[in-house]
């Protein structure tokens, strides 16, 4: 029997009641925030206290790459677009490695200090100029670059007691496309994309990258399923030929380019026939419920594995931390 857990999203800064009988639900394992949860730092801190009294081992998570995407602004430093990295990699290697290193750490140094467990990160797409809701968000627009950077920046994330969920398997670079609005296609061949797109999520499991999540683009001469559905893409790459062990991760199951799997259930039953194990429905309470409703009515299991997530406790050094904010603002300066 499957094994399978969904993550809730908040409507504001505090937990409503409807909220909080959901987060009792065992098939409820994490809870995403947004923006419109993070007035600062302070508020945060309490919001995480108060979700962890009504579900204690709950993994609470966001996304704070930095630049564009960063849920959380006030009371934590402005993290730089990771894209700032490439240029010092290109000039010195050893220092934009050392930089990217510094960069995870600090990112997840603040937030485990909140008591976050999770940021979504960090994004292993190439920058090929082609897709604008990827752009800076990648390190580099070439897959060895992307490769040392992320590992530099997993290592900082580690560092400060946070694991590391690469991102949008098997690749977002190509596609024109943004996903949460429209349908993605990448027509280029597997060949193309295991030795371009492919390699650095092949590096990062050969490093032990623990999640993986997974891209609503359609690469036609592969599959003719969005990536989140395929079995080919989880099951016989990601898992076999790629050796994959640790979450997988469904993108958003409200986005537009997942329309094309019917119904929210409909998404859900797709995404975990085809081994998704951790699902993401955001902004759209009606299809979070029905979700739920799908999996207790398949009687599904809370998914275990999901502890492996959880963020740990590390030893933080003032001086290291300062050194990063540093860098960061000097980054931001540029």
């Amino acid at each position: 029997m499957s094994e399978v857990t969904l993550f809730l999203d908040l409507e504001g800064t505090e937990l409503t009641v409807e909220e909080r009988q959901l987060l009792k639900n065992p098939l409820i394992g994490g809870v995403i925030l947004f923006g419109r949860n993070t007035l600062d730092a302070q508020q945060v801190a309490r919001l995480v206290m108060d979700i962890r009294q009504v579900s204690p081992e709950i993994i609470i998570s966001l996304d704070q790459e930095g630049g564009r995407v960063q849920r959380l602004k006030d009371g934590v430093t402005r993290l730089p677009a990771v894209k700032a990295l490439a240029s010092k990699y290109e000039h010195d290697p050893e220092q934009g490695l050392s930089a990217a290193k510094k960069m995870g750490y600090l990112m997840a140094a603040e937030l485990r200090a909140l008591g976050i467990d999770l940021s979504f990160a960090p994004v292993l797409d190439i920058d090929y100029g082609r897709n604008s809701v990827i752009g800076d968000r990648a390190f580099a627009c070439h897959f060895e670059a992307v490769s040392a950077l992320s590992h530099a920046y997993i290592k900082g994330m580690r560092d400060a007691g946070m694991v590391a969920t690469g991102k949008h398997f098997p690749g977002h670079g190509w596609a024109n496309a943004d996903t949460h609005l429209h349908d993605a296609i990448d027509d280029r061949t597997f060949e193309e994309i295991w030795t371009t797109d492919l390699v650095p999520f092949r590096d990062a499991v050969e490093n032990g990258v623990e999640a993986m999540m997974f891209a609503h683009v359609v690469y036609p001469q592969c599959d003719p399923s969005p990536a989140g559905f395929s079995r080919f893409w989880i099951d016989e790459v990601l898992r076999k030929q790629i050796g994959f062990s640790g979450v997988v991760f469904s993108d958003d199951l409200s986005m537009k380019a997942a329309q094309s799997a019917g119904s929210y259930a409909s998404r859900a039953e797709q995404a975990i026939a085809s081994g998704c194990q951790a699902l993401l429905c955001c902004n759209e309470r009606r299809g979070t419920l029905d979700i739920l409703a799908y999996l207790e009515a398949e009687n599904l299991k809370p998914l275990k594995q999901l502890e492996s997530l959880r963020g740990r406790a590390a030893t933080v050094e003032s001086l290291q931390l300062e050194s990063a904010r540093s860098l960061a603002n000097e980054m931001l300066d540029v």
